[in-house]
């Protein structure tokens, strides 16, 4: 099987383009990992927005969700064998996952379900990660009581697909998304949200159903945009988390006043600094997995594309660029 991956063209960021790979050897705590399917999240474009934009002296693979089959493994690993079937979210700091083979740290790694075939399987590391941490090491939504409110900013995404199922079976808090179209409610109710509202106009909504604030906040769509809203609507000694970067600085008087917690989530922090708890991602997607082999959890697959090329990874950028794509858009090969 010839070894090759689809990167950004250093001549031309605009574009992507087929370069050969290199034989890959596995470090102490690597596996070499040949992949099968590939998932689209929006650190994609937006890494690839950043290229775009500042130029890149060589070409740089994207790609932040897989599965495959563990074909090398690093003297010090002890968990894994060669022919585990595997999923993973991968480090931002290295080479990523659109190729046909690729190296990644054992610790950041689990089984994946048994109950999924490849393309369902790819859809989910990078989200369910994502939303473990906001919900339960950011929010500790775990901890609260019914009576108890969560609102998820962006329910119908690839997080909030996660976010709302999750919340729904660990914790016992009311669950509120936002969706602006009937396709999109239905998918957010279907995964376990008692309510959804549109985001337009968010605390209005949210005062017609009798909701006067909340206690928990997971913005997962354009902290900027929302800001306000969520200093509004948040109550006292409330949490906020966010996925997004804000682009300008943050009015944060009213949610001083109020007392609330401000938290940031981003699944790459682990393995960014090394931390001492950086297995818990494998963890995580130990659990996860669990959870879909139970049939407890659902995944977020919505859309599959055949083919790892130039033009499929182009039209999952475009597919992502959107911004209305329900669940998650995957490439099986």
């Amino acid at each position: 099987m010839s070894r090759f991956a689809i990167a950004v063209d250093p001549k031309n960021p605009q574009q992507f383009i087929r370069i050969d790979q290199p034989e890959l050897s596995p470090g102490p705590l690597d596996l070499l990992v040949e992949i099968k399917a590939i998932a689209m999240n929006p650190v994609d474009t937006k890494v690839h927005a950043g290229l775009k934009k500042n130029g890149l002296p060589q070409p740089r693979i994207l790609g932040w969700d897989a599965a495959g089959v563990v074909i090398g493994v690093g003297s010090q690993v002890q968990n894994f064998t060669v022919g585990d079937e595997v999923w993973y979210a991968g480090d931002i700091t290295k080479p990523g996952c659109n190729a046909t083979h690729q190296l990644i740290d054992s610790r950041l790694v689990a089984r994946k379900p048994s109950s999924l075939s490849w393309a369902e399987a790819a859809a989910v590391p990078l989200t369910a990660l994502t939303a473990w941490e906001g919900l339960f090491e950011h929010l500790k939504i775990q901890d609260a009581g019914a009576d108890k409110t969560l609102l998820i900013i962006g329910g119908a995404g690839g997080v909030g697909s996660l976010a709302i199922p999750l919340a729904a079976l660990k914790s016992k808090v009311r669950i509120v998304a936002t969706a602006s179209r009937p396709e999109s409610a239905q998918w957010c109710l279907e995964r376990g949200a008692s309510l959804t509202v549109d985001y337009r106009d968010l605390k209005q909504n949210l005062l017609s159903h009798g909701i006067k604030q909340v206690d928990y906040i997971f913005c997962l769509n354009d902290t900027d945009a929302y800001w306000n809203a969520m200093g509004d609507i948040i109550a006292p000694f409330g949490h906020i988390c966010s996925i997004v970067e804000s682009h300008k600085p943050l009015e944060q008087s009213l949610i001083r006043s109020k007392g609330v917690a401000l938290h940031w989530e981003l699944m790459f922090t682990r393995s960014m600094y090394q931390t001492p708890d950086m297995a818990e991602q494998g963890r995580i997607l130990e659990r996860v997995a669990a959870l879909i082999d139970e049939d407890k959890l659902k995944g977020s697959l919505s859309t599959t594309l055949h083919g790892l090329s130039v033009d499929s990874i182009t039209q999952a950028h475009q597919k992502q660029l959107e911004g209305t794509t329900i669940g998650k858009t995957v490439i099986v090969y």
